[in-house]
């Protein structure tokens, strides 16, 4: 239990603070790769893998991490990235925890764990085109070398293997909430496409408009734009999802940038994350968000929205 109060304690003291951790590695080719350490587990050896007869062609194979049966990602082969020849690979697992699933990513070798601010990460040119596998880059040096590190969007290799289902419970509509929300907008920050898109097919199905921002300082700017024209943020959206990691400024930093802000500060906030550690609660609570869900439900995109407007509602009398 200390192990996870701990945890909970160091994460939340870089909340505010648009800061992360990155754990880089190689796929077995001289290019650096990273991912968030909020998402990693455990580092392992390559261990025993046993094939799966018709499975996706990414998927190497299931394996049994303490206990439960987990399936294991072929990284480099996902983001279609080619190794060295004579390269050793693969020569680690690196476990993560996405979307309220555990699966393991077949890496080469682990370079090391560097904090970082946001601010020093930046979205990939757009100038590589959409079917790129990245979220962000950034500079560090490695071993004397100033290197070029590329962040993987890994929730677009999980969507490529695992078809995600937008479909809404009927059950779930109340027909005196959805009515209102037909025309309604709502603002999607994210940095990684599938996300938006996800939260694009599920809440067009009630005819809400969605804008769309790649990290939270666009989105920040966006509001701050609304404010200068004398325009009511609250008049133009309906509520916000964003995302917590982002490059330039991650959710918590721009929830804190909104909540300081007196034009602002009343903005509807849902957190929606591929983070599902137990920190996130202490996180939401400090940032002051409204709702956190981790992704990808939704249904429960759906019962925040219907939340939301019903609040709307019954503030109208």
């Amino acid at each position: 239990m200390s192990s996870i109060l701990n945890a909970v304690d160091q994460r939340t003291r870089l909340v505010g603070e648009n800061r992360l951790e990155l754990l880089m590695f190689r796929l077995g080719s001289r290019s650096a790769f990273a991912i968030n350490v909020f998402k990693v587990k455990e580092v392992i050896s390559v261990p025993a893998l046993r094939t799966m007869p018709g499975a996706h062609s990414n998927l190497s194979g299931v394996t049994v991490y303490r206990g439960v049966t987990i399936p294991v990602i072929d990284l480099r082969q996902a983001i279609k990235i080619r190794g060295n020849a004579g390269d050793r690979y693969p020569q680690n697992v690196i476990i993560t925890e996405y979307n309220r699933s555990v699966q393991g990513f077949l890496i080469g070798e682990v370079l090391s764990i560097v904090n970082t601010s946001w601010e020093q990460i930046v979205p990939p040119p757009k100038s590589i085109g959409k079917a790129n596998y990245l979220t962000a880059i950034t500079q560090r040096e490695i071993r004397g070398e100033n290197t070029l590190v590329e962040i993987i969007d890994v929730e677009k290799v999980l969507a490529e293997i695992i078809h995600y289902d937008a479909n809404i419970s009927k059950a779930l509509l109340e027909d005196d909430i959805t009515g209102h929300l037909h025309g309604k907008t709502v603002l999607v920050v994210d940095d990684s496409a599938t996300a938006r898109r996800q939260i694009k097919d599920t809440l067009c199905q009630l005819g809400i408009n969605i804008i769309e921002r790649q990290n939270g300082a666009q989105a920040l700017a966006l509001l701050k734009q609304w404010v200068a024209q004398g325009r009511n943020v609250d008049d133009e959206i309906l509520m916000m999802f964003t995302d917590a990691e982002m490059p330039e400024m991650d959710g918590y930093r721009l929830t804190a940038e909104i909540r300081n802000d007196s034009e602002l500060q009343h903005l509807y906030i849902a957190l929606n994350t591929s983070l599902s550690g137990s920190f996130n609660d202490a996180m939401v609570e400090k940032v002051g968000c409204n709702r956190f869900i981790s992704k990808f439900q939704p249904d429960m995109l759906v019962d925040v929205v219907q939340q939301r407007m019903r609040e709307v509602l019954d503030a109208m009398g």
